[in-house]
C-alpha cells in the first residue's frame, strides 16, 4: 500500500504559490526556467537575518523590490513583468477556489490578493516613474505604452480593423486589471501616469479621419473618465486647455490641434486645409471620380459616413455627459467649451481663415454633442425654459455676447438699458440701507456708456441657462456654418460647370492654348469641388437625425423668444421688451436657414412639428421694430415659400396655412406690409435684392390667393388700407413689372442680336478667338439675366392679373389710375406694336418669355380694371398718356388675341375700352383746345398738367397736384424739391389757388361760345 502524501503547510503553500506569482527563487531553482530569477544576495539576506527562507507576506515585498531593482539581463521589462504577475495571481486564484480545507483556503485567498494588489500598485509606481526601476538594455520599454496598448486591447471589437490596423492588438490584458488599476489609485500616484497616458491617447486619434481607426481611442477615452480620478487628471492636464502659442496659427486651430478633446472633435468627414489634412482621405476614397461609380456604392459610403460620425457624436456626448456630471469636473468642462467658442467667434466671418480657425469638422461635431446636451431640456417645458436667464447675454463672465448684432437693439441702446438697470438696483440697495435716496440729479443727467463687458458680474446660472446659450454659439460657429460653406461651395461647383460647358462650346468653334488649358483648370477644380461637396453631402445632408436635433434646438429657441414677448399671440406689445430686442440675430437666422435647408431635403421633416415656427414667423416677419434686419424678415417668407404644398412635397404644410387663425388673421397683410417695407433695406444692392425677396413673396401671395380663407382675408385688406399699406403694395408691384419687362425685352434685343453674329459663321470666323469668347461670355451672362427677369416679371403681371379681377376699386384711385394705364398701354405697345416682331428668339422658352400668355393677361388687366370703373376714370387715364397711347392697337391686338384663342367675352370688353378710350382722347383735345394757353401757376410743376386738387408742401413751400405728390409718396416719402420727410397728412390744401383754377376753367367756357 503506497504512502499516504504528506500534507504541505500554510507557509509551504504560500511560498510555492508566491514564487509562481512573482517567478522568483530564493534557492538554486531545479527546473531550468529562463523567467525564473534566482536571488541569490536576497535569500542571503535572509538567512542572515535568521529567518526562513520563504516567500511570504511580510517577505513578497522585499522580494518583488529586489526582482525590479536588480540587473538580470534575460528578464522581461518591469511593467510587463508586472502584469504577468497580475495574470498569474488571478490565475491562481481560480484554483486555490477548490481547496477543500476553508480556513486554508482563506488565507492563501488573501495572499494572492495581496499579492495582485502589490502588483497593481508596482504597475502605478512604473508608469508614472519610468526610470526607477530601469535595467540596463531596456530603455527602449514605455510602461505608459504598454498600459495604452492594454487599455486598447480592453476596448477592442472584431470591427476595430475597419480603416485601419487595430491597436493594442498583440498585449491581452488581464480581466480586471484596468479596473483596478484606476479604480484604487489615489489622485497623486496616478497623476503621472494620466498625464502621459492622456497624451499617448491624443497621439493615437491625432490625423485620423472618419474612415480611420478613432473607435477604439475614443472607447478608450469613455472608459477612464468614468473612473472620477481619471476624469480630474483629465481636466487638470496642461492639453485640457493648452497655452501654447505659434508664430503662423492663431489660437482657435490650436486648441484643436493641441487640446486632448480638440483632436477627438476633429475626427470627420468634412474637407479641412491642406496643413490638418487627416487619413484616410473621405473625399478621395469614396468619391473619386464620382461619375464612373454606381449609384449603389454612393448610397454605401453616405450610409458608412453616417455611421461612423454617429458613433462618434454618442461617444463624445456620453464623455461630456460625464465629465459634466462630476462635480469636480464640471467647472473646467464648461471653461473649455467657453474657450472653443471665444477662439474661434472668427468662424462666423463669411471668409475664415484655416489657419486661425477650427475646422468646420471639429464644430460640426461639438455642434451635434452641444445639441445631445441639451436633449433633456428640448421638450421645451416651462419649469425648464424659466431657468434660461436673458441677462445671462450681459452678466456671464464665459461669453462675450457684445460684438454680435442684436435683433434690434444698437450696442448703446443696450449700454443705456444697462446703466439704467445699473443705477435703479444701486439706489434701490441704497434706499433699503439708508431708508432714503440721495442721488444727485447731475449724476444720472447724461449716461455714460460703457463697453457692455463691465457689466458682467459674478451670478450663479443654471447649467440649463449655461449649455443654452452655449449650444446657440456652437451651432452658429458649427453647424450652421458649415451649411453655409457647402452653400457657397455648390454655388461655386454649378459656376464652374456652367463656365466648363461654355468653353466645351467654344471650343467647337475654335481652340486656343489658352481656351485648353482653362479646360483642364476647370475639370481639375470641378473634381475636388464635387469630392468636398460630397463629404458635406454625407455628414450633414444625409443625417436626418443631427438635422432634426437642431431644429428641435432652434424650436426651443423659438418658444424661448416668443416667452420674452408675452407669447404666441398677435398684436404684438407697441414697445420690444429690451430683454427679446438685446439678444443676438443669429439665434433666428439660424433657425431660419436651417428650416430652409431642411425643407429642401426630401423627408428631413417628417414627423417634424412646424406649428411654432409658423406662429414665429407670422409674427416678426412684418415687425421692423422687433426685428430690424429686413434680409432675416425676408428669410422668413423664404421658409414659408419652401413650405407652399406642391413645392415641399407632403400635404401635412397645407394644414399650417390653412388651419391656423394666426395664419388666416395676419399672413397676408404681413406679406404685404414686407413686400413694401422691402424696398429700402439700406444695403448697397438693396435694388436687386427687392426682386429676389419679392418673387418669394409673390409665390406665396399667388398659392394663398387660391386658398378661400385667404382671398377673403385680402378682400378685407385691400378694403381697410385702400389708402395705406395695400396702395403701397400695388405701386412697388407696378414698378417692379415695369422695370421687370421693359430690362427684359431690352435684353431679348441684345440677345438676338448676338445670336445673329454667332449665326453668321463666316463673319464669326473671322473675329479674332478673345472677341469671340467676350462676345459668347457676355450672351451666356444675359441669358442668365433675363431668365430670373422674365420669370419675376410673368410672376408680377399674374398677380396684377388675378387681384384687378376682384379687387379693381385701387387701381382706379386717383394717385394710381394714370401710372396703371400708362404701364398697360408701354406693355401694349412693345407686345403688339409694329416693333414686336423684333422679339423673336429662337428659343422663347428658355428664357421663360411667354409673349402670348403676357398678351393675354394685359388685356385681361385692362378689362378687369374696366369693369371695376363706376365712375369711367380709366378710359380718359389711358387716353392721356402721350407715350404710348395709340387708339389703332387696341383694334391690332384684338386680331392677335382672336388668333391666340383668348376669350371671346374678354376680347369684346376689350375692343369696347379701346373706343371709349378714342372718345375720351377726343373730349381731352376738346377741352384743351377751350382752356387755351394755361397760366404756368395754375400747372403742377412736376407733371406740368393742370391742376385739380392743389396743395402746399409744407417745407418747400410749393404747390403741386395732390394725385401726382401721391403717386410720388408712394415710393419715395420726400418734398422733391428739398429731399426732406414728407407724408400724405402733412399736405396743406391750397383753397385759394383751387378756387382760382376752378374760376379760370370756368371762364374758358364761357367764352368759348363768343369765340366760336
Amino acid at each position: 500500500m503506497a504512502a499516504k502524501k504528506p500534507q504541505r503547510s500554510l507557509q509551504e503553500i504560500e511560498d510555492i504559490l508566491l514564487r509562481k506569482i512573482f517567478l522568483v527563487a530564493l534557492q538554486e531553482p531545479a527546473q531550468n526556467d529562463p523567467r525564473i530569477i534566482f536571488l541569490e544576495l536576497t535569500a542571503a539576506e535572509i538567512l542572515s537575518e535568521g529567518k526562513f527562507l520563504a516567500l511570504s507576506r511580510d517577505t513578497m515585498e522585499r522580494v518583488l523590490i529586489d526582482r525590479l531593482s536588480g540587473d538580470f539581463p534575460s528578464a522581461e521589462p518591469p511593467f510587463r513583468y508586472l502584469v504577468g504577475c497580475y495574470r498569474r495571481a488571478c490565475d491562481e486564484l481560480k484554483k486555490v477556489a477548490s481547496m477543500k480545507d476553508a480556513s486554508v483556503r482563506s488565507e492563501i485567498e488573501s495572499t494572492i490578493k495581496q499579492a495582485r494588489k502589490m502588483a497593481i500598485s508596482y504597475c502605478r509606481i512604473q508608469t508614472g516613474n519610468p526610470d526607477m526601476f530601469m535595467m540596463s538594455g531596456q530603455s527602449g520599454f514605455s510602461a505608459t505604452s504598454d498600459l495604452m496598448l492594454m487599455i486598447f486591447s480592453e476596448v477592442s471589437t472584431p470591427m476595430d480593423g475597419f480603416g485601419g490596423d487595430s491597436l493594442g492588438s498583440g498585449f491581452d490584458c488581464p480581466p480586471g486589471f484596468i479596473d483596478e488599476f484606476f479604480r484604487d489609485g489615489d489622485d497623486d500616484s496616478l497623476e503621472l501616469v494620466l498625464k502621459d497616458l492622456f497624451e499617448k491617447l491624443k497621439q493615437s486619434v491625432g490625423r485620423v479621419s472618419a474612415l480611420g481607426n478613432f473607435q477604439q481611442p475614443l472607447r478608450a477615452l469613455l472608459l477612464l473618465v468614468k473612473y472620477p480620478s481619471c476624469a480630474k487628471a483629465l481636466v487638470n492636464h496642461p492639453r485640457w486647455i493648452p497655452k501654447e502659442t505659434y508664430l503662423l496659427i492663431g489660437e482657435g486651430r490650436v486648441i484643436e490641434i493641441e487640446s486632448i478633446l480638440g483632436a477627438f472633435l476633429h475626427v470627420s468627414a468634412l474637407p479641412d486645409f491642406k496643413e490638418f489634412k487627416s487619413t484616410p482621405d473621405v473625399g478621395q476614397q469614396c468619391f473619386s471620380e464620382v461619375s464612373n461609380r454606381r449609384p449603389a456604392d454612393l448610397l454605401s459610403s453616405f450610409t458608412t459616413i453616417k455611421t461612423v460620425m454617429n458613433i462618434l457624436y454618442d461617444g463624445l456626448g456620453e464623455v461630456f455627459l460625464i465629465l459634466l456630471k462630476n462635480i469636480d469636473t464640471r467647472e473646467r468642462v464648461l471653461e473649455y467649451l467657453a474657450e472653443v467658442i471665444k477662439k474661434n467667434s472668427a468662424r462666423s466671418r463669411m471668409q475664415v481663415d484655416p489657419l486661425s480657425s477650427a475646422s468646420s469638422g471639429m464644430f460640426v461635431n461639438l455642434s451635434s454633442v452641444m445639441i445631445r446636451l441639451c436633449e433633456p431640456f428640448l421638450d421645451g417645458a416651462v419649469t425648464k425654459r424659466d431657468k434660461i436667464n436673458p441677462k445671462y447675454l450681459f452678466h456671464n463672465t464665459r461669453l462675450d455676447f457684445t460684438q454680435l448684432t442684436a435683433l434690434c437693439a444698437s450696442s448703446e441702446e443696450v449700454s443705456a438699458w444697462l446703466e439704467n438697470e445699473s443705477s435703479w438696483k444701486n439706489n434701490h440697495d441704497i434706499d433699503a440701507q439708508e431708508g432714503t435716496s440721495t442721488v444727485n440729479d447731475s449724476d444720472n443727467s447724461i449716461l455714460k456708456l460703457k463697453p457692455l463687458q463691465s457689466y458682467a458680474r459674478k451670478e450663479k446660472y443654471s447649467f440649463i441657462c449655461e449649455c443654452f446659450f452655449m449650444t446657440a454659439r456652437v451651432l452658429n460657429l458649427g453647424l450652421m456654418k458649415a451649411i453655409s460653406d457647402f452653400k457657397h461651395l455648390a454655388q461655386t461647383l454649378g459656376r464652374y460647370e456652367e463656365e466648363l460647358s461654355t468653353f466645351k462650346a467654344m471650343r467647337e468653334q475654335g481652340a486656343s492654348p489658352q481656351l485648353e488649358a482653362d479646360i483642364k483648370r476647370l475639370e481639375k477644380a470641378i473634381e475636388i469641388l464635387s469630392q468636398d461637396k460630397l463629404c458635406y453631402e454625407a455628414q450633414l445632408l444625409r443625417d436626418g437625425t443631427l438635422l432634426q436635433r437642431a431644429l428641435t434646438f432652434c424650436r426651443l429657441v423659438i418658444i424661448w423668444l416668443v416667452d420674452l414677448v408675452g407669447g404666441f399671440k398677435m398684436p404684438l406689445p407697441s414697445s420690444c421688451p429690451m430683454e427679446f430686442a438685446c439678444v443676438p440675430e443669429h439665434f433666428v437666422d439660424d433657425a431660419m436657414d436651417l428650416l430652409i435647408l431642411t425643407s429642401r431635403i426630401p423627408k428631413a421633416l417628417e414627423g417634424f412639428v412646424l406649428d411654432d415656427f409658423l406662429n414665429f414667423i407670422i409674427m416678426f416677419m412684418a415687425s421692423p421694430s422687433y426685428v430690424k434686419n429686413p434680409y432675416l424678415r425676408a428669410k422668413m417668407v423664404e421658409v414659408l415659400n419652401c413650405w407652399i404644398p406642391q413645392r415641399s412635397g407632403f400635404s401635412a404644410t397645407a394644414a399650417l396655412f390653412e388651419g391656423h387663425q394666426l395664419s388666416l388673421d395676419y399672413l397676408v397683410r404681413n406679406l404685404l406690409k414686407l413686400y413694401v417695407d422691402i424696398e429700402f433695406t439700406g444695403s448697397h444692392t438693396q435694388f436687386f435684392d427687392k426682386f429676389n425677396i419679392r418673387h418669394n413673396i409673390a409665390e406665396l401671395l399667388e398659392y394663398l390667393w387660391n386658398v378661400p380663407s385667404h382671398r377673403n382675408a385680402w378682400r378685407q385688406i385691400a378694403r381697410e388700407e385702400e389708402k395705406g399699406v395695400y396702395l403701397n403694395f400695388l405701386n412697388f408691384l407696378i414698378n417692379d413689372s415695369i422695370y421687370l419687362l421693359d430690362e427684359s425685352l431690352n435684353i431679348i434685343l441684345e440677345l438676338k442680336e448676338i445670336e445673329a453674329e454667332m449665326t453668321n459663321s463666316a463673319e464669326w470666323e473671322r473675329r479674332p478667338a478673345q472677341e469671340r469668347e467676350e462676345r459668347t461670355r457676355l450672351f451666356h451672362s444675359r441669358e442668365n439675366i433675363v431668365r430670373f427677369d422674365m420669370k419675376l416679371a410673368n410672376e408680377d403681371v399674374g398677380m396684377l392679373a388675378f387681384t384687378s379681377e376682384q379687387i379693381p376699386a385701387p387701381f382706379l384711385l386717383p394717385e394710381m389710375v394714370e401710372r396703371v394705364a400708362s404701364m398697360l398701354n408701354y406693355f401694349l405697345l412693345q407686345l403688339a406694336g409694329p416693333q414686336r416682331r423684333s422679339l423673336n428668339v429662337k428659343d422663347p422658352e428658355k428664357y421663360e418669355f411667354r409673349p402670348r400668355q403676357l398678351l393675354k393677361q394685359i388685356a385681361e388687366i385692362y378689362v378687369h380694371i374696366a369693369r371695376g370703373d363706376k365712375e369711367n376714370v380709366f378710359p380718359a387715364a389711358i387716353s392721356k398718356d402721350g407715350r404710348s397711347y395709340n387708339e389703332k392697337l387696341f383694334t391690332s391686338t384684338a386680331d392677335i388675341l382672336w388668333k391666340i384663342g383668348e376669350d371671346g367675352k374678354i376680347i369684346e370688353e376689350f375692343v369696347q375700352l379701346g373706343l371709349k378710350a378714342k372718345v375720351a382722347a377726343s373730349e381731352a383735345m376738346d377741352a384743351e383746345a377751350v382752356l387755351g394757353d394755361i397760366p404756368e401757376e395754375f400747372l403742377d410743376p412736376i407733371q406740368y398738367t393742370l391742376m385739380s386738387d392743389p396743395v402746399i408742401l409744407p417745407s418747400s413751400r410749393i404747390s403741386v397736384d395732390r394725385p401726382v405728390i401721391q403717386r410720388h409718396l408712394l415710393s419715395d416719402t420726400t418734398d422733391p424739391f428739398n429731399r426732406s420727410h414728407l407724408t400724405q397728412d402733412m399736405l396743406i390744401p391750397n383753397t385759394e389757388l383751387k378756387q382760382r383754377i376752378e374760376e379760370f376753367i370756368r371762364s374758358q367756357r364761357r367764352r368759348t361760345p363768343q369765340n366760336e
